[in-house]
Parts: C-alpha cells; structure tokens; sequence
C-alpha cells in the first residue's frame, strides 16, 4: 500500500480581498500549507514516496540535511519517525542550540539526531551527506540519503501528480500560477506535470535562495518525465523570477509587506523567506492576467518571524 501523508486534495480557494490589496485581477490560492501533516506544509507530498522508496530499499535511517531553519528538515524528521526511521540531520554552520528556531527545535521533538558541519555555505551540506551516510554503513546501519529540500526525482514526481489534482479544480480555468522555488523540487514536478498535459498552464518560480541562472530545475524536471515515459520539459518550459531580496533565509521588505497584507485581508500565514518573497512578486509576473498562488507552508519559518528569531 502506497506511503500517504498529506491529506489530498488541498482546498482551492477565492482570495478576492487579497486579490485587490495587491492590485491583481483575480487571485485563487492552492492550501498546501493545509496538507494536515505536522506541520510539513507541501513536504507532506514529496515526503510520501521518499519514506516509501526508502522502505522498499530496507533502510533504516532517513539522511537529510539544510540549515537550521529548515522547513525540510523538520518535516523530513517527522516522516521518518511516522515511517518508522531513525532521521539524521546534516546542517550547514556551527553548532546552535536545538532551542534557536522552531523548525530546528520540532526536528529534535521528532528523535532526529542533529550534526553540524562547521561551515555556514549550503553546499558544505551537500558535501557531508554521502559521508555521512558512509560512516552509518560502517556502523551497520543502512542510510537512505534525501538531497537538500527533497529535490530528486522522486519527491518532484509528487507534483507532477499535484497538476493532475489542480487542473479538476480548476475546471478548465488557466491562472497564471506562482509558487516559491528553492532547492526546486516543487517546481521540477509542476513543470514535468504541465508539459505532460499539454502546457495549459504558465507557472512561474520565485527563486527565493539563490540567482535565477543558479536554480537547477530543468534537469529533475526531465528526470521526472523519464519516470514516468512522458514528454520531456524543454527549457522555455522553465520561468523563473528573482524574489530573493537580501538573500537566503533573510526577509525582503516587499515580502514582509506582501505577508501582512495577507494575513489581514485573508488569514493566510506566509513565511518571511519563502511564501511571502512569492507573493511579494506575484503582481509584476502575472500583469492583468488571473493568478493562483500556490502556498506551501513554512508555518514555523513564520513564528519565527513573528518573534524575530534568526533563521
């Protein structure tokens, strides 16, 4: 039986106040951050056939790894523990007490073991997992390794089913639909899902971490095609725009400004490095056009913000 964590399908809501305080013709928001597991917001989805391959592959430890603020991480040591694996956590930068961001402190409360690697570059991450997952072997332990953000093809191919789930909603209905893209993962699936229906939807990413030219998503999102034997992603398929502000894991004044307006005219939590960096560019990349935004999550990054804590 399939691995299922989110609850399927997320709402599609009008956002007609929201809509209007950003001066936009319409505007629809699909609740991810409403997938009803922990507090994982759209990772709930791509969680679900990583715990599950990882299962049929007999491991027995769930390796990960970001920053310390991580919503990933957090949500990937929650899956773990409901799939019953042990979670071991890789985090760029020295050691920080568990108790600094919420994120880092719900990922102790799911049993994670937390590791450091004394460098505060994202990519010092990416070096460590493989040895880290090296010394588990050695321990007698058998490691499933997730990249940073759960970008590989098998949490990416969680949407490209998540399209499938959009257009029945929409009922024939083509927003220009934006969502906030990271590590890429979410992206990659949504790319595979609209080329794989025949392109009726523009998606736009909100590269909230890094440069555009730096955001591989064409690749996993061909990987994820390949899975599945349907059409490939070419790369005009890929639209993305900078919303990253100051930079990685620092708030913009634009997306605080977006989250405030729609925290007041909607109730919708945003937080400050990811979802409310999206919004804060949704008007300028959807013109006069129809809008969906596509909220992920980050309920904790936005506690965060509220208190003012570092992320």
């Amino acid at each position: 039986m399939a691995v299922t964590l989110a609850l399927l399908p997320t709402p599609l809501v009008q956002a007609p106040r929201l809509a209007a305080a950003l001066g936009v013709t319409s505007l629809l928001v699909k609740r991810d951050d409403l997938t009803g597991f922990a507090v994982a917001g759209n990772k709930a989805r791509q969680l679900a056939p990583i715990v599950a391959d990882a299962q049929a592959q007999h491991a027995d430890v769930l390796v990960t790894g970001g920053t310390p603020g991580s919503n990933f991480v957090q949500a990937a040591s929650a899956a773990a523990a409901w799939g019953g694996l042990r979670c071991v956590l890789v985090l760029a930068g020295d050691p920080v007490p568990l108790t600094s961001h919420p994120n880092l402190a719900a990922a102790a409360a799911w049993g994670a073991e937390v590791r450091f690697t004394g460098d505060a570059d994202r990519a010092s991450v990416d070096a460590q997992l493989p040895v880290t997952a090296a010394a588990l072997r050695e321990q007698g332990f058998s490691p499933y390794v997730v990249p940073r953000g759960g970008a590989s093809a098998t949490g990416a191919d969680a949407y490209r089913v998540a399209v499938d789930e959009l257009l029945e909603q929409l009922q024939g209905r083509r927003p220009v639909v934006v969502i906030a893209c990271g590590a890429g993962g979410t992206l990659a699936g949504l790319i595979a899902g609209n080329v794989a229906h025949g392109r009726p939807l523009r998606i736009v990413g909100a590269s909230v971490s890094r440069p555009v030219e730096d955001v591989q998503v064409l690749d996993l999102a061909r990987q994820v095609a390949a899975l599945r034997g349907e059409p490939a992603p070419r790369a005009d398929d890929v639209e993305l725009v900078d919303a990253r502000g100051p930079g990685h894991g620092l708030a913009s004044a634009a997306g605080d400004a977006a989250a405030c307006l729609a925290l007041r005219a909607e109730g919708l939590v945003l937080d400050p490095v990811y979802t409310a960096k999206a919004l804060a560019v949704l008007p300028a990349a959807v013109g006069d056009q129809a809008a969906l935004f596509w909220h992920t999550g980050g309920l904790l990054d936005a506690v965060a913000g509220f208190m003012g804590e570092d992320r």
